[in-house]
């Protein structure tokens, strides 16, 4: 059996995670029953817990999200339900209907998607499924809260009466609004509403004039409110219609609660099953606000807590971007207590609770915000004693409260308890209160017990590192500006750097040397040697992450050339291919011009047409036939390729220009005006033709063999030579 004391879930502030918790709620039920959370007292149960949390987080990142579990507290309406002739009005019975059609869309949505959801599917498979309620009550009640008219024979004829006296009314009063308004007795509003019924705004002169009866006055008197006699009839009717109305709804009522009466128990299971519901719901957004996870649950006595972090002061520093800094513990029955030392507002303390506020919130089936691999055991008891616990109620010093606490920790400590104490053996002479510390932790020891305590005093640092099962452990400090780094080093004590912190704030260099003077020479050896440990350790914690820098910088070269080489092995590949392509091509030119040589030397047609067919037939027995898609693929990367190509050649030609021109240091040539007939050369080419036609800023360039279209913007005038005479 679990059991764990209101202190230590005060001294590790879990009331504020579980505020945090409970603000994720969305029922009143399940907010007040995360309020009320504490550690589970069966492992089991605990256990059973937190793959159900698990399984719900996982239904956030999934297309198949858990539907709306919302519903309003029914427990008034329940005890209601108990009392005989009692009836429940429209608006609980709406409560109760919403409650049975949300209950039975979850287990519907369990039961069609178990493989998803499979702990939440069995946990819930038990409940019976029935939509006898709700139909029921939506029967009888439509969305709007009103009772519908086919709830019963009597209502409908009933309510049809109502319509046909409401249209006499109305046809009557017309009638005598049309008259008297004639008769000019009314005044200008000619209507208005009394006690909910239509009365005529009769001038006060003509109120004689008029037949019905009184219902009052405007305030000056001028104007008299009547209903007409034969309106007022209709009323009658109308009252008594509406009375039976009433009566008939009761009736319905009372017949829909002996109804609702016999569900009881089920709608209890219901709102028990929801409210679960909404505290797992709850746990699981929470989880992923802190980034929470399950870690291994190991059978024997062992923690191995990976990237750990103080969920409060994650929450507190992700809303204002601050880094959060995550410790990684791991303690084993071989090395069961830990004890951290070093200077004060290094993290000491936060370490210790963050292990603390971490176990509990595991075993209260929370996620915990820690590495995956990390693993987790149950303790049977956690004990702490954290902070200034001074006692003006009981008028007891800091030193006489400790002492009752350690007397309490020798009676609860076992092989199955955590312990937890900051700044151990504080409040009295060090001497002396050292030398107590030191016992008790040695009793601690001897009973197995698990553990981490925060102190300075160098006894505790001699007695960790002389007993096999306990290790010293400090917080890091950088050891030239003594900052604290926020890192957990076990295998290490820690140095306070009492002198280095005064020196560090401005205390003369003499007061120092005195205080120094005042102590025994093997205590300053001892810290001073501490001291450079922990400096050397600094420094190789620094040359350790360079190096884990300039590896991982290396890897990322490493990986980009790697990537870099694959693409150019994969274009000089494609560029062979083009190069291929095109050389046949070549080849495939010259024969068909060396055949048409030929041709036109023997004008043989039929030898021409043989020797094209087999050209033919040798290149299709080169080819490998490919599908219709593998050929769309083929000419998309040919011409792909080809583009590139020309692309490339036309920023080497631009470049080639761009460095003559430089190298020539030519100014720009004024533009010429070409004409039809004039000599030019394109701008990258020797050739020289003449211009035999010019449209659309186009010229046609006949160079002899061939003629070309080229833009005006390419060519050059090319001057005619002089004859020589």
């Amino acid at each position: 059996m679990i059991k764990i004391s209101q202190k230590t879930l005060d001294d590790l502030e879990f009331d504020a995670v579980i505020a945090q918790v409970a603000s994720f709620a969305i029922t009143t039920l399940g907010r007040a029953e995360i309020e009320q959370l504490i550690p589970y007292a069966i492992k089991k149960d605990c256990i059973e817990t937190l793959n159900l949390v698990h399984e719900f987080v996982s239904s956030f990142d999934n297309e198949n999200r858990i539907p709306n579990h919302g519903f309003d507290d029914i427990t008034e309406e329940l005890k209601l339900l108990s009392i005989e002739n009692n009836f429940l009005d429209v608006e609980q019975f709406r409560k109760i209907a919403v409650l049975s059609i949300t209950t039975n869309t979850l287990l519907k949505f369990f039961k069609k998607f178990h493989e998803y959801y499979p702990l939440l599917f069995e946990s819930s498979e038990a409940l019976e499924k029935t939509m006898a309620v709700s139909n029921q009550i939506n029967g009888v009640i439509d969305k709007y809260g009103v009772i519908r008219n086919n709830a019963s024979e009597r209502l409908y004829t009933i309510r049809k009466s109502i319509q046909c006296v409401r249209t006499k009314i109305n046809s009557s009063f017309n009638s005598a609004l049309n008259h008297y308004n004639s008769a000019d007795y009314l005044d200008d509003i000619r209507e208005t509403v009394m006690e909910n019924r239509r009365v005529l705004a009769v001038k006060a002169m003509y109120r004689r004039k008029v037949k019905g009866s009184i219902l009052g006055a405007s305030k000056t008197g001028s104007i008299v409110y009547i209903e007409p006699d034969a309106t007022h009839q209709h009323q009658r009717d109308l009252n008594n219609l509406e009375f039976e109305e009433t009566e008939e709804i009761k009736r319905i009522l009372l017949e829909l609660t002996a109804f609702v009466r016999g569900f009881k128990p089920l709608l209890q299971q219901y709102q028990t099953y929801l409210t679960r519901i909404d505290i797992l719901y709850s746990k699981a957004k929470y989880a992923n606000t802190i980034e929470g996870i399950r870690p291994e649950i190991s059978e024997t006595q062992s923690l191995y807590l990976k990237d750990a972090y103080h969920p409060l002061l994650l929450v507190a520093n992700k809303k204002e971007k601050k880094e959060t800094f995550a410790q990684t513990i791991e303690m084993t029955p071989e090395s069961r207590i830990i004890v951290i030392s070093g200077p004060n507002a290094g993290g000491k303390s936060i370490t210790l609770k963050t292990v603390g506020l971490l176990q509990l919130m595991l075993q209260s089936g929370l996620l915990v915000p820690v590495h995956e691999r990390s693993k987790m055991c149950f303790f049977e008891g956690i004990l702490s004693d954290i902070g200034d616990n001074q006692s003006i109620e009981n008028h007891l010093s800091t030193y006489s409260y400790r002492l009752k606490q350690m007397n309490y920790f020798l009676k609860k400590c076992n092989k199955q308890t955590l312990f937890l104490i900051d700044e151990f053996g504080t409040g009295s002479d060090p001497e002396l209160g050292g030398a107590l510390a030191e016992t008790f932790l040695e009793v601690f020891y001897e009973r197995e017990a698990f553990g981490i305590i925060t102190t300075h005093y160098s006894n505790l640092k001699l007695l960790a590192n002389e007993l096999p099962h306990i290790q010293n452990a400090n917080m890091l400090f950088d050891e030239k500006t003594l900052l604290p780094i926020f890192k957990l080093i076990i295998g290490q004590a820690g140095s306070s750097f009492t002198f280095e912190v005064a020196q560090k704030n401005g205390i003369p260099y003499s007061l120092i040397n005195r205080s120094k003077k005042k102590i025994e020479r093997g205590k300053i050896r001892f810290d001073k040697t501490i001291a450079r440990l922990q400096k050397e350790r600094s420094k190789l914690e620094k040359t350790e992450r360079a190096l884990k820098q300039n590896e991982v910088k290396k890897g990322l070269e490493a990986e980009k050339l790697e990537s870099t080489n694959q693409k150019a092995q994969k274009k000089l590949q494609n560029f062979q291919e083009l190069y291929d392509s095109n050389q046949r091509l070549i080849y495939l030119g010259k024969k068909i011009v060396a055949l048409g040589d030929t041709y036109y030397e023997n004008k043989r047609k039929r030898e021409l047409m043989t020797e094209l067919f087999k050209l033919v037939q040798i290149e299709n027995s080169k080819k490998t036939k490919l599908s219709n898609k593998e050929k769309k693929a083929k000419i998309i990367e040919e011409n792909r390729l080809q583009k590139e190509v020309e692309q490339k050649v036309a920023k080497i030609r631009k470049e080639k220009k761009a460095a003559k021109a430089k190298a020539k240091k030519i100014p720009p040539k004024p533009k010429h005006n070409f004409k039809v007939g004039e000599n030019v050369r394109m701008d990258d080419g020797r050739a020289v033709g003449s211009i035999d036609k010019i449209e659309k800023g186009k010229a046609t360039v006949n160079y002899g063999l061939f003629t070309t279209k080229v833009s005006l913007e390419r060519l050059e005038f090319v001057k005619p030579k002089k004859n020589k005479s």
